[in-house]
């Protein structure tokens, strides 16, 4: 036990500062959303459950050689297929989007995607390591392919598009940090758009449809979710230079911000907080974003350095996606904001993520754990 306690002595003190103050803004605005709800504290207490045990099993990762996590990539891999198969059969979800990515666990739910991400990364790394410098044999392109297709397809029979597309960046910038020859890429990115242009007219669900026409017009879909992104535009606007103070948004607390303590959580903190609080909590995102890749460059090999990169990858996505969405940059995918929107899940695999990158810091300066 004595050697645990030790070893959190050496974690990467710049990460926990960042990590603490983003789980600080998300409770602290949590609050704010749900404050007006008549079941509010629920919300709180919910996220504060996911919260003790996304630490606990960052502490744990964070203990375990990343090497010697990577090595497990079978069974991760397995499990990832089985939690993806299981919510198509008994999955739930909301007849809106006629998404079905939740599984039901009595009086919890949990999204399975969220911790495959975890355990794409992982799985990933460990492939890119295998190959190494032979990544540009076709062999080893159409099994990387092959890596990325599985849960890709699954994730997408649920359907939800907006995680598959967090899978595909994660996948792009792997294996272009691996050193993927840029051809292989550029083909990627033809037989990407053709695949868009075929789905747009036999893949994409009218839901789906609904969020690109939002997104291009919000006032034609004004009913929908041109609803959402009119409402939180108009949130973010009003917040002005300094905000109209904590629990004084009134599209927040009046319920005209719709789904405000989840996909749009930075809706609330433009209202409520103005450009001060939403540049602090960009820079507090973008700082963990850029330690993580430093950290990656700092590793004493190039697993540890997939591995961060892949961390990186994901928080980016979803910054980007989420804060973009929210201000009618990107259309509305539900991608949450990592360790601030609500959702046991997604913290709970944000802060698995989290214990990757500090196990790898850990690794880059004592190598492995003695006793």
């Amino acid at each position: 036990m004595s050697i645990f306690f030790e070893n959190i002595k050496k974690f990467d003190k710049v990460m926990l500062f960042l990590f603490f103050a983003a789980i600080t803004i998300g409770l602290f605005f949590i609050y704010s959303a749900t404050n007006s709800m008549s079941s509010g504290a629920k919300y709180i207490i919910i996220q504060s459950v996911g919260l003790a045990i996304g630490i606990t099993l960052m502490l744990i990762i964070s203990y375990i050689n990343y090497e010697d996590l990577a090595d497990l990539w079978k069974l991760y891999a397995a499990v990832s297929v089985f939690l993806l198969v299981l919510v198509l059969i008994i999955g739930i979800g909301k007849e809106s989007t006629g998404t079905k990515g939740w599984i039901s666990l009595g009086p919890v739910s949990m999204q399975p995607a969220e911790f495959v991400k975890i355990f794409f990364i992982l799985t990933l790394a460990k492939h890119l390591d295998k190959i190494g410098d032979d990544i540009d044999y076709i062999k080893n392109v159409v099994f990387l392919l092959l890596h990325l297709a599985v849960p890709l397809v699954l994730v997408l029979l649920q359907p939800d598009m907006g995680t598959s597309m967090v899978f595909i960046f994660i996948f792009a910038v792997m294996v272009f940090i691996a050193g993927i020859n840029l051809k292989y890429i550029l083909i990627a990115g033809v037989t990407g758009a053709s695949i868009c242009v075929v789905g747009w007219f036999f893949i994409l669900s009218e839901y789906q449809k609904n969020r690109v026409y939002a997104f291009i017009n919000p006032e034609t879909a004004s009913e929908t979710y041109g609803y959402h992104v009119m409402q939180s535009k108009i949130a973010v606007g009003s917040g002005q230079i300094y905000g109209k103070g904590f629990l004084k948004g009134i599209q927040t607390q009046l319920g005209y911000l719709p789904e405000k303590h989840t996909d749009f959580i930075f809706s609330v903190i433009g209202e409520e907080g103005g450009i001060i609080m939403c540049a602090i909590t960009v820079a507090v995102l973008m700082g963990l974003i850029c330690r993580c890749i430093k950290i990656a460059y700092g590793s004493k090999d190039k697993l540890g350095s997939y591995i961060c990169m892949g961390v990186a990858a994901m928080w980016l996505f979803h910054t980007f996606e989420n804060i973009g969405m929210t201000i009618g940059l990107m259309p509305v995918t539900g991608i949450p904001l990592p360790f601030i929107s609500y959702g046991g899940s997604s913290m709970v695999t944000n802060c698995m993520a989290m214990g990757l990158v500090l196990n790898v810091a850990l690794h880059s300066k004592t190598l492995h754990f003695s006793p």
